[in-house]
């Protein structure tokens, strides 16, 4: 009774597995640093074999791209970076956005 028991919570935490939605494996952050006149953002997806194109935009308050641009990640690799520098840029809430295949990925941060 016990193995049959096992099995069946075995068997049910594999179809949990494969319903987790790839975008939850896809993340990006922003990050501030005044002292440093620098805002870094980054990206996180899951690792694959091959390399992957993927389309990056910085999007002003205004919701004007105020930078594009495309990316290589190489293979095996899971994150990549990208910064500006925070003199001269707009102030309020911008946008990082990453365009990865079909799946679009935000992370927004203020300029004050």
């Amino acid at each position: 009774m016990k193995k049959l028991i096992y099995k069946l919570l075995f068997i049910s935490s594999l179809a949990f597995c494969e319903t987790i939605d790839i975008e939850s494996k896809n993340s990006a952050d922003c990050l501030i640093l005044q002292d440093e006149n620098s805002i870094i953002c980054k990206y996180l997806h899951e690792r694959v074999e091959e390399d992957k194109d993927i389309l990056i935009q910085w999007i002003n308050p205004k919701g004007d791209i105020s930078r594009e641009r495309t990316l290589i990640i190489p293979a095996g690799h899971g994150s990549i970076y990208d910064f500006r520098y925070i003199e001269g840029r707009m102030k309020g809430i911008w946008q990082f956005k990453v365009i990865d295949s079909d799946i679009e990925t935000t992370a927004n941060f203020t300029i004050e």
